[in-house]
C-alpha cells in the first residue's frame, strides 16, 4: 500500500501538523484529518468538543425528538439544525426554500463533525425540494469539521416542538412516504422540555410515562465531574429535592449525562429553580481540591457503577 503523503504547510485553521489532531484520534494532525482523505475512518470520540454549542448538539443528537436552532455558520446561506427530519434524512431544503441538516441521521462516519460539516456546505448549495439522503465517509469532497465551519463561541438556542409539523412550509400537506414518516415520528415523540433557568444548560426534562426524568448534558471531563458529583451524594445533596433521586448517567460523544428520576405529577418548570440550586453546588463541588473522603470514595464507585456508554 502506497504512503499517505503528509501535509507540508500548516492548514488553514493554523494547527500545526505536528501537533496532535483535534479530533481527539491520538494521531498527528499531518497523519489524521490534516492529510488528504481527511482520516474518514477515524473513530472521533468527542465530536463537538471546542464548541460552545456542544452539550446542547449532544442533546439534540442523542435524547430531544423534535427540535430546531439556528446555526452560527461563519459565512454563507443560513441554515437550520433539526433533531430528525423527514426518513431521517441528513439534509433537505424544505419547499419554502428553507435549508435543514439533520442530526439524528440514518448511517454516520466515525466523525459526526466531519459528517455535519458535509451536510451543511451541501445545504447552502442545494435548491429547493433537494434532499441529501445520507452523508458517508466517503464523498469526494473534505470541507473541514462543523468547527471550521461555525462560530466556536456561539451557543445555539433549540426550538423545541410537540410534533414534526415543521417538517413542511405552513399550509402544505404532507403525501406519500413523508406523511408516513410524519405519522411515525409523530407517534414515537415522549414530551420533552428543556429547562430555563440561570446557569443551567442542556438540561432537559422528558415524561417517560411512569415517570419523568431531567437528562443533563455537563459540559466538564469526566474524571472531574464524577469526583464533585460523589462530594454531594455524600452529603446527601445530590438530588433535586423532594420527588427526585439520582438513577445515574450514560456517556454521550466524550461526556458525561447525569438523570434524576422525577415525580412526573410536576410540572417541567417546577424543576428549573432545583436544577439552578443543584448546578451551583456541582459548581462549588468541582472548586475543591480537597481530597475525597472515605464516605466520597464510596459514593464515587457507586457513581461509576451506574454508567453506561452509548455508542
Amino acid at each position: 500500500m502506497a504512503k499517505r503523503t503528509a501535509v507540508k504547510d500548516a492548514p488553514k485553521d493554523g494547527i500545526n501538523p505536528k501537533q496532535p489532531c483535534p479530533c481527539g484520534s491520538g494521531k498527528r494532525y499531518k497523519a489524521c484529518h490534516g492529510a488528504p482523505g481527511g482520516a474518514t475512518d477515524v473513530i472521533v470520540s468527542r465530536p463537538f468538543e471546542g464548541l460552545a454549542a456542544e452539550c446542547e448538539l449532544i442533546a439534540l443528537r442523542e435524547f430531544v425528538p423534535s427540535a430546531i436552532a439556528k446555526l452560527p455558520v461563519k459565512d454563507g446561506r443560513e441554515v437550520t439544525l433539526a433533531t430528525v427530519l423527514p426518513m431521517a434524512a441528513a439534509g433537505l431544503i424544505r419547499g419554502d426554500d428553507v435549508p435543514f441538516v439533520g442530526l439524528q441521521v440514518q448511517t454516520r462516519s466515525g466523525d459526526i463533525s466531519r459528517d455535519l460539516a458535509r451536510a451543511l456546505q451541501w445545504a447552502q448549495q442545494a435548491k429547493t425540494g433537494d434532499v441529501l439522503p445520507v452523508v458517508g465517509p466517503e464523498d469526494g469532497t473534505n470541507p473541514g469539521r462543523l468547527q471550521d465551519l461555525l462560530d466556536p463561541e456561539a451557543e445555539i438556542v433549540p426550538v423545541l416542538h410537540t410534533d414534526f409539523v415543521w417538517w413542511m412550509p405552513e399550509g402544505t400537506e404532507p403525501t406519500g412516504d413523508v406523511a408516513l414518516s410524519l405519522e411515525r415520528a409523530n407517534a414515537a415523540i415522549l414530551p420533552t422540555e428543556r429547562l430555563d433557568a440561570p446557569g443551567v444548560k442542556a438540561a432537559y426534562w422528558v415524561d417517560a410515562g411512569d415517570k419523568a426524568h431531567l437528562r443533563w448534558v455537563r459540559p466538564e471531563p469526566e474524571e472531574k465531574l464524577v469526583p464533585a458529583m460523589a462530594r454531594l451524594a455524600a452529603r446527601g445533596e445530590l438530588d433535586l429535592g423532594e420527588g427526585s433521586r439520582y438513577a445515574g448517567s450514560f456517556r454521550a460523544h466524550g461526556l458525561l449525562v447525569p438523570v434524576w428520576d422525577l415525580d412526573r405529577e410536576m410540572h417541567a418548570r417546577e424543576w428549573a429553580e432545583p436544577a439552578e440550586a443543584l448546578g451551583k453546588r456541582l459548581l462549588e463541588a468541582l472548586a475543591s481540591d480537597e481530597p475525597l473522603t472515605d464516605a466520597e470514595r464510596r459514593a464515587r464507585d457507586g457513581l461509576r457503577g451506574r454508567q453506561i456508554t452509548l455508542r
